[in-house]
């Protein structure tokens, strides 16, 4: 029973447990959001259940370990909230633990798609590194969002190696956990 509420705690924390209802139309927006609702469901069942032991795992001493690799994923989120928003809320010096970071990377990639939901011209959503440097949503979408599918998987492959496979049950077709 208390496991059964721990879970459904979680589900309401948290968000992309499942991956949210198809918004009813097709838009740049909608579909730019769906694909941030298709990462944040990945992301959060590859990482749901990692223990110390496979954050610090690191696959040879030149890659990265799990851990690292959930930082800059978090890194990657906020450049996508602030491809949306224009702002993010900075936390440079700010000490993180996993959970925090983890819960976070979800909330970003919850407002960012809730943001891109409602966008009529994506135009008005530049990837902005200063005022010098700015470009056009199709380099967010090949840059920072797959940038963040593509470790995603990483972490799934890593935590399988070091002996935590993700939950049974993740369907990344239909977007829900059985």
């Amino acid at each position: 029973m208390m496991s059964l509420n721990a879970q459904e705690l979680s589900k309401q924390d948290l968000p992309y447990y499942q991956i949210p209802e198809a918004p009813n139309s097709f838009t740049a927006g909608t579909v730019a959001a769906r694909t941030i609702d298709a990462l944040g469901f990945r992301y959060y069942w590859a990482t749901e259940g990692l223990q110390p032991k496979d954050l610090e795992y690191k696959p040879n001493k030149e890659g990265r370990s799990t851990g690292e690799t959930v930082d800059h994923i978090y890194g990657l989120s906020k450049m996508i909230l602030k491809t949306t928003s224009l702002k993010i809320d900075e936390d440079k010096n700010q000490k993180l633990t996993f959970k925090e970071k983890r819960k976070k990377t979800l909330e970003n990639f919850k407002k960012a798609s809730d943001i891109l939901k409602n966008a009529t011209d994506l135009k008005e959503h530049e990837l902005v590194f200063n005022e010098e440097f700015k470009l056009p949503f199709w380099n967010a979408i090949n840059g920072p969002i797959a940038d963040a599918i593509w470790h995603s998987g990483q972490i799934v492959v890593m935590r399988r190696s070091s002996g935590n496979p993700m939950p049974k049950g993740v369907n990344v077709l239909m977007g829900t956990k059985k």
